[in-house]
């Protein structure tokens, strides 16, 4: 069956099929199991705290605290109020971003006063699909790049050292397990005195609970930590953009990191990067659609909306967070060039390329919702489906919502508010991918159905 990614957001998708057969598999043990907020000063930090940003999300009531702020921002070291926003749609993270903090308290980070040359960058999820785009952009502009990598890594961990070491040409690579802080942290002093920078690409590779907790949260934290003890004075996260309405369990991971980076306090500085859709995320149905098979979408095809980027773009963003000073201290969406685009579009685009008429599924959303609903009731009697039920809320949650900036006061998203970066379009990469395949664009677990 061809391969249909709902995905986007950068964040894993899992595949529907491990979904179905688990409602025919006999019980089996489940999977192993795995928790600073914008403020570059103690003032700042201060006020955030006060706006009980630790608050616990749920899907009844997942945005308990929304921020009004003077001027749509909040100035370094100002006050700000709360009020109970249970409903409206967002989270206080979704839109409000902190101004940077004075210069002076800029430049104790010290690093951005060097040249590239000397400057340590350490880059986690270095072997991910966009880590290996940031790690070559990094490595481009001059850095010292220390990139973290796996012994086993890659799709289902087929790369061995030699070939991670070829993929990552121009940098340092250190082999390190990330979900153990201390072996991470004396893995770094092996190849570095000092770190100035810590880029963070890691996110779970299938979305699944515990995965998502060990990976988007704890590794992701031990790398913040191991960087602080070697002296790293700004942090740079690759988020994703959905976290701003938190429904699934890789959001609630990634927003409670978030909340831990922004409050690390005076000295350290952060950029919080919420990507789009990736383009990857979108060819799954290119050969599909190629030989002649219908283009698969939910509802009429304009239940959600995306402004994709492409990966070299992203890459290229992140690495400007490094020194620029309007990325300090932010939360960051961004998306790629050019209007948003629905499902419906998407897969017209694709047909006016091929030169084929186009021929689409619709799938009601409530096929969806029917067996979510029996995963929840089985989950219950059976524990280990607990990830084939998060697996089907994730595909659920791709079909319906939308990968731009959401309104909190409107609980609409927003294309217009979503800010464009880069010049690769949706459009050339379809090209692309119909000439030449999806060659180094395998989907691996973030296909949604296969």
């Amino acid at each position: 069956m061809a391969t249909t990614v709902l995905g986007v957001c950068g964040c894993a998708a899992a595949s529907s099929k491990r979904v179905f057969s688990s409602l025919s598999s006999s019980a089996s043990p489940s999977s192993s199991a795995a928790c600073y907020l914008p403020a570059s000063a103690a003032r700042a930090r201060a006020s955030i705290r006060a706006l009980q940003l630790h608050s616990t999300f749920t899907s009844q009531n997942w945005s308990s605290q929304f921020l009004h702020v003077e001027g749509d921002k909040l100035p370094f070291g100002a006050k700000a109020k709360s009020t109970n926003g249970a409903s409206r749609v967002g989270t206080v993270a979704a839109n409000a971003a902190l101004e940077a903090p004075p210069k002076d308290e800029i430049k104790r980070g010290g690093f951005r006063s060097k040249s590239p040359q000397e400057t340590n960058v350490v880059i986690v999820g270095a072997t991910g699909y966009i880590g290996k785009f940031v790690v070559k952009e990094v490595v481009k502009r001059g850095y010292n790049v220390i990139a973290v990598a796996r012994e086993k890594s890659g799709i289902g961990g087929k790369s061995g050292k030699e070939k991670t070491e070829e993929e990552l040409r121009g940098a340092t690579v250190c082999f390190s397990e990330v979900t153990d802080a201390k072996t991470l942290e004396n893995a770094l002093r092996g190849k570095a005195q000092s770190v100035d920078v810590v880029i963070s690409c890691l996110a779970s590779r299938t979305g699944g609970v515990k995965d998502s907790w060990l990976i988007d949260y704890q590794a992701t934290r031990n790398s913040l930590d191991a960087g602080r003890a070697l002296g790293a004075s700004h942090f740079v996260l690759l988020s994703a953009i959905c976290v701003q309405k938190p429904l699934l369990e890789f959001q609630r991971a990634k927003l409670k990191l978030e909340e831990e980076l922004m409050s690390v306090g005076e000295g350290f500085t952060y950029s919080i990067v919420r990507p789009t859709a990736f383009f990857k995320s979108l060819g799954g149905q290119v050969e599909s659609v190629k030989g002649g098979g219908p283009y698969v979408m939910f509802g009429d095809g304009a239940l959600s909306a995306c402004k994709p980027i492409s990966e070299a773009d992203l890459a290229s963003f992140i690495a400007d967070c490094i020194v620029e000073e309007d990325k300090i201290n932010k939360l960051l969406p961004i998306g790629g060039p050019g209007k948003a685009l629905t499902p419906l579009e998407q897969g017209t685009m694709l047909f006016e390329i091929i030169g084929k008429e186009p021929k689409f599924i619709k799938v009601p959303i409530q096929v969806m919702d029917f067996v979510i609903g029996i995963l929840d009731f089985l989950v219950k009697i059976f524990p280990n489906l607990e990830d084939s039920a998060e697996f089907g809320k994730i595909g659920r949650y791709y079909a319906a919502e939308s990968m731009l900036v959401l309104d909190p006061k409107t609980g609409q998203y927003d294309a217009e508010a979503t800010p464009s970066y880069g010049k690769d379009t949706l459009e050339d990469f379809f090209r692309k991918v119909v000439r030449d395949g999806m060659v180094g664009q395998e989907l691996g677990d973030q296909a949604v159905f296969k």
